[in-house]
């Protein structure tokens, strides 16, 4: 893999999808579908989708494509892919609530190594760059030149006094739980994937999810917070979460900076 052309494509792509999908969001009014698993999709979801679908399939025609649009044209995956959500977030996007996120991963070994997260409304850009180190981009965020960018690291946690970030739409007693466990000194509250990203910058120490989520809800904000040497692994038995299943679930899993004293589910 060509690394230093998939940064540039990938980035590049997730820009011109989030102008799209500000272009929706800005409009007065927009049209809402259910989808079979009863989850919204809108026209920014498909518009942003065949954008990057596009883009991607013409710079790396070799590589399987996986995105959450197309999913159920997906027969069986491998352990090598770019994976997509074109609209992470898509309840925060219909409610305006801004934290909503364009998400483009390469999953190599059943891992995700490479990654975009791009939250349009809020103007943050977090990538992995070629040698798999991350990232946030500021100013202008002009789709054919990076900007300054910044490398991110996780926290060295105070195991006293935890920073937690959990799901803004998502959150339930079994979280509220797990996160009982733990000596915290502050809480957040994020949509999408935006959560790794705030452990990746040291914004947060640990994001618990123990809800339903997909490997394109995952891919590309394990990514960025892996190149600032973060962790994502299963809740139910501390293993690295893996990435490749037949059916794209996950299982629940939490997302660390490895100095938090992690407890078991």
């Amino acid at each position: 893999m060509d690394y230093e052309k998939l940064a540039d494509v990938m980035r590049r792509l997730a820009i011109e999808a989030g102008a799209k999908i500000m272009e929706i969001y800005e409009a007065d009014d927009f049209d809402v579908k259910v989808k079979s698993d009863d989850s919204p999709v809108t026209a920014a979801d498909e518009a942003a989708d065949a954008l990057i679908s596009a883009g991607l399939r013409a710079s790396f025609p070799d590589v399987m494509l996986v995105t959450e649009e197309q999913s159920a044209t997906h027969d069986t995956s491998g352990d090598t892919f770019l994976i997509v959500d074109p609209l992470d977030g898509t309840k925060e996007f219909i409610h305006r609530r801004g934290d909503f996120t364009v998400n483009i991963a390469l999953v190599e070994g059943g891992v995700p190594t490479r990654g975009v997260v791009y939250a349009p409304a809020k103007g943050r850009m977090f990538f992995t760059d070629a040698t798999g180190q991350s990232v946030e981009e500021t100013g202008a965020l002009a789709h054919d030149q990076v900007g300054p960018t910044t490398p991110i690291k996780v926290s060295e946690a105070d195991n006293g006094a935890l920073m937690v970030v959990a799901s803004k739409s998502h959150r339930d007693q079994a979280t509220d739980d797990y996160i009982g466990k733990y000596a915290v000194k502050d809480m957040k509250s994020a949509g999408s994937s935006l959560k790794f990203c705030l452990v990746a910058t040291g914004e947060a120490d640990l994001y618990p999810r123990l809800g339903r989520t997909m490997e394109w809800d995952t891919a590309a904000g394990h990514a960025v917070l892996s190149g600032a040497g973060g962790d994502v692994v299963r809740f139910d038995d501390l293993t690295p979460l893996r990435y490749g299943k037949d059916d794209y679930a996950n299982p629940f899993f939490i997302a660390y900076a490895p100095s938090v004293d992690l407890k078991s589910g």
